[in-house]
């Protein structure tokens, strides 16, 4: 009997699995482009070219990232709270 589904953003996920909510970070790399990453998911991060593009990097790292957890029997961490981005001034 196949799985049920629902729709979400961009295709179709497993009803069987929680659906979470993930800040990504995105920063303007010096070539072009942007470098993502997820704070609440160490190691995992991808690239894009565009916003759109980012977010759609994003939702597929981050299902890869969470995939490799749970085969490997670690756990999948929540995000606790949203990042906060900061300026710090030092002497250089």
């Amino acid at each position: 009997m196949p799985k049920s589904k629902i729709a979400r953003a961009g295709g179709v996920c497993d009803k069987m699995y929680p659906m979470r909510t993930y800040t990504i970070v995105v920063e303007p790399e010096d070539g072009g482009g942007y470098f993502v990453t997820v704070p609440a998911l160490p190691g995992c991060f991808t690239r894009g070219n565009t916003i759109d593009e980012c977010r759609e990097r994003a939702v597929e790292a981050i299902e890869a990232h969470i995939a490799g957890l749970q085969a490997d029997g670690e756990p999948v961490r929540d995000e606790v709270g949203a990042p906060q981005l900061l300026a710090v001034t030092v002497a250089a």
